[in-house]
């Protein structure tokens, strides 16, 4: 039934309601608190290029009915339309609030006008000197039709005087991406780089009067398929579609607040976008950009302290990994625990004479990676198969740059995995000794991105155990045969063959044992019928189920007759909560790439693997309990689709984990 679930775009609108409302909290020192804010926009930007287009195409094509809730495409995104202008009130007031708290601290973000004398000169130089010789000035008229505009596009827009006849026209000025967002005009001077194009601007349009101008800023589709059965070369095709990406129907225009509407109707007219879709805000426009002044290491004392992530004793006693591997398993929680061993356990795999081979799946590892680095130096002695995922959205560029190093390096690379997204996060080291050959295996629910390893909590797994490095290599086998969409593992659990099976048997054995039975499971999103109706069977059996879901969440909780023992939870933090970690108390514990989603469990290339000695068990376990207790970034999911904030004596589990580890 429908009003069983909750719609998943809806629900993501939630969530990233949740990331903005962090940005309210007064505790959070000024720069904390507008890291939120610019996460919220980088998120909204994403959601509207992929959902909201993904939507509007369905809308188009006359699709009645999407998702486990029934709603229509039509339906969504009205209801999108409604939630995120309701949002854009409590962004504005939090941003305002922020540049206060922000001013009294000496860090101003101003508009030319807002400037003294002195840096007004400093403005009017920077802009001669740096945005006057590339800007691009566009007068639209019948021999300059409108131009296009690529995705993410800023710019201002502008209506115009001519001095001697009178007549009126518009123009566009672009303002480069490569140009910062905010120029710092004086230490902790930041001015908004539209403002300074603004005042000069009849510099641009000589023999004009400049009547008006604002700020602007569109959003194309970004989504593009491949028919991956049809491509006789795959990065040919994929280099196609990023192509096709800038070119993408345009979804939503966001405007700066003007008084003459003539802009937006300009505006409006030319590139065929219903009222729906345009935002007009108060604030600066492409939030994400703020990221250049809350990492601006001049005024990292006005954010939390990053922690440094702690290295395990047993790293510091042997340099040498494959010694501490042949005699026990280390269980990392990232970032907590340092990402480096795992950087160096392929660095040194790379330089090992007694190495004969590395396997590696990438999916996102960011740029300057030490690790691909690495395998791109092995390439020359050993034998090196990497599956790099090209399909990995928005990072399908850089990952064709590591293709291409890769391949000229001499290293063996797969692209992926017909019809599946490999998702899944492994690493493979073959090593000689005197008894033969010996595998080391890295099993990992986060990317080998050393970047992201120090703000997404991750679980890593480093072992020798056979069982493991056996369906390690059974694993890698299956990706280059290319038969991942048959091949089941004996100790870990692949998708699409087995994960979703097991998650529902084990589910399914909670639910034999009544009231004694227990399920935690924390993961990113929940979107999975099969998964929740097990979920929602069980409960009405009496299992007590605790669900640690940060993102979407479909399913309904405390529900009477359905639902009453099922408790969901959100915790939003310093540090983005990234593991996957499923505890079945007669079962076992787990962690995982995957999460609760048909597309995790179905269409992609995923990993389940078993804690198979107490000490992780227990590590896992207290990483679940830990999370449960806490009190200070924690919204629980009511009945009626609503958040609500913990409250209690303050209890901050990411705290508390930066203490413990």
């Amino acid at each position: 039934m429908q009003e069983n679930y909750f719609n998943r775009e809806l629900s993501w609108l939630k969530f990233n309601f949740r990331v903005l409302n962090e940005s309210s909290n007064p505790a959070l020192p000024p720069l904390e608190r507008l890291k939120f804010i610019a996460i919220y926009g980088i998120n909204l930007d994403e959601f509207y290029m992929i959902r909201v287009a993904g939507l509007k195409k369905l809308k188009q094509k006359g699709i009645a009915k999407v998702g486990i809730d029934l709603l229509s495409p039509k339906q969504q995104l009205e209801a999108i339309q409604k939630n995120l202008r309701h949002q854009k009130k409590l962004l504005e007031k939090n941003y305002f609030e922020i540049k206060e708290i922000l001013e009294q601290k000496g860090v101003k973000i101003l508009s030319y006008e807002e400037l003294n004398l002195q840096d007004q000169e400093k403005a009017k130089h920077y802009f001669f000197n740096y945005l006057y010789p590339v800007i691009v000035p566009i007068v639209v008229d019948f021999i300059h039709p409108f131009p296009h505009l690529n995705n993410l596009s800023f710019g201002i827009v502008v209506r115009l005087e001519h001095q001697t006849d009178k007549i009126q026209k518009f123009a566009l000025v672009r303002i480069p991406r490569f140009f910062p967002r905010f120029i710092e005009i004086s230490q902790g001077i930041f001015v908004l780089s539209e403002s300074v194009v603004g005042e000069f601007i009849d510099e641009i349009f000589q023999g004009y009067d400049v009547l008006s101008w604002c700020p602007f800023r569109i959003t194309r589709d970004a989504d593009f398929e491949i028919q991956e059965e049809e491509a006789d070369d795959f990065i040919e095709l994929l280099s196609e579609g990023l192509k096709a990406r800038r070119n993408g129907e345009i979804v939503r225009l966001q405007i700066g607040k003007t008084q003459d509407q003539t802009l937006l109707e300009f505006l409006q007219a030319h590139i065929h976008l219903k009222k729906e879709d345009i935002y007009q805000y108060d604030i600066p426009l492409n939030l994400g950009a703020l990221w250049q002044i809350v990492d601006d290491p001049h005024y990292q004392d006005l954010r939390l302290p990053l922690v440094q992530p702690k290295i395990p004793e047993i790293f510091l006693k042997e340099e040498n990994i494959f010694k501490i591997l042949d005699s026990q398993d280390v269980m990392l929680f990232h970032p907590y625990e340092s990402f480096d061993p795992i950087v160096k356990f392929i660095q040194q795999a790379s330089n090992d004479p007694e190495v004969l081979s590395i396997k590696m799946t990438l999916y996102r590892v960011g740029k300057d990676s030490p690790i691909v680095e690495a395998l791109i130096k092995a390439s020359q002695h050993k034998q090196i198969n990497v599956l790099v995922e090209l399909k990995a959205r928005f990072d399908e560029e850089n990952n064709l740059e590591w293709v291409r190093a890769l391949e000229d390096a001499g290293a063996h690379v797969v692209y992926g995995a017909l019809g599946l997204k490999v998702h899944a996060k492994i690493a493979l080291v073959l090593r000689r000794n005197h008894h033969g050959i010996k595998g080391y295996v890295h099993i990992s629910s986060g990317n080998y991105n050393i970047h992201t390893a120090k703000t997404y909590t991750d679980i890593s797994l480093l072992s020798s155990k056979e069982d493991l490095v056996d369906d390690t290599v059974r694993f890698f086998h299956s990706l280059c045969a290319g038969l991942s969409s048959q091949t089941k593992l004996k100790t870990i659990f692949i998708a699409p063959t087995q994960i979703k099976d097991k998650i529902l048997s084990m589910i399914a054995t909670e639910k034999h044992k009544k009231e004694e039975g227990e399920i935690i499971m924390k993961m990113n999103a929940l979107v999975d019928a099969d998964v929740i109706n097990a979920l929602y069977q069980a409960s009405m059996c009496g299992v007590k189920i605790y669900l640690i879901v940060r993102g979407i969440c479909a399913l309904r909780p405390q529900v009477e007759g359905m639902s009453e023992n099922i408790r969901v939870f959100s915790i939003i933090g310093k540090y983005l909560e990234h593991s996957r970690i499923y505890y079945f108390k007669h079962s076992g514990i787990f962690f995982s790439s995957a999460d609760m989603m048909t597309r995790n469990l179905e269409r992609r290339v995923e990993l389940l693997i078993p804690s198979l000695d107490n000490k992780n068990k227990e590590k896992l376990l207290n990483i679940l309990h830990t999370q449960l207790r806490d009190t200070t970034g924690t919204y629980e999911l009511g009945s009626e689709g609503e958040y609500f904030k913990i409250l209690g004596d303050k209890f901050n589990s990411q705290e508390s984990f930066e203490k413990l580890f």
